[in-house]
């Protein structure tokens, strides 16, 4: 049997795993002893999607067998929301309305841009944590769960988008530096917390 863990060979001594489940199963373990987790499974080159898990955990292993496994750590999650953050609080979201009464909308879209990048990776990220209830627990935005802020917070970022693509610059300039900022402060604050 042939393992990777995260693009590294790693040398395994099966003992009495016989199936890819037992694999996993001893793996997880391990892992969850570290304060990681398997977020991906690729078997004999294929990915092995949330729906066809239970379907592979059956089959035995053989010399040929491949595992490829991608692991996220607790201290690699925290790490990359605080990158995010640190990303986010570099927007200058504030600027909008005057960068768009000077007609730089070069600038502007390249804020925007940054910003569809920070809060779709953000939003990936504090999905993810949910994988460690201890840091999960922890993560709130001004009194709110993730869950609760995100759908607070998903109207004003539809409203925003919607606004840009009608050209509509005082209510993007509104939304930009009235309601997306500030609730992204909130979110730095919180993951500070970490």
């Amino acid at each position: 049997m042939h393992l990777k863990v995260n693009g590294n060979d790693i040398d395994v001594t099966l003992e009495d795993e016989k199936t890819v489940g037992d694999v996993l199963k001893s793996f997880e373990d391990e892992a969850s002893q570290n304060d990681a987790t398997t977020v991906g499974i690729v078997l004999d080159g294929e990915v092995v999607s949330p729906d066809r898990f239970d379907a592979v955990l059956d089959r035995p292993l053989e010399n040929g067998t491949s595992l490829e496994l991608t692991v996220l750590s607790k201290g690699q999650l925290v790490q990359s929301l605080k990158d995010i953050s640190a990303r986010i609080g570099q927007l200058k979201l504030d600027e909008i309305p005057v960068l768009l009464q000077g007609g730089k909308d070069k600038e502007v879209a390249s804020i925007i841009d940054g910003l569809a990048s920070d809060c779709n990776d953000f939003f990936h990220t504090a999905t993810m944590s949910s994988l460690f209830p201890e840091v999960y627990g922890k993560l709130t935005v001004e009194g709110a769960s993730f869950i609760d802020f995100f759908k607070d917070f998903l109207p004003i970022l539809s409203d925003f988008k919607d606004a840009m693509e009608g050209n509509d610059t005082v209510t993007v300039g509104d939304l930009a530096e009235y309601e997306i900022g500030p609730r992204l402060k909130a979110v730095m604050q919180a993951i500070a917390t970490l």
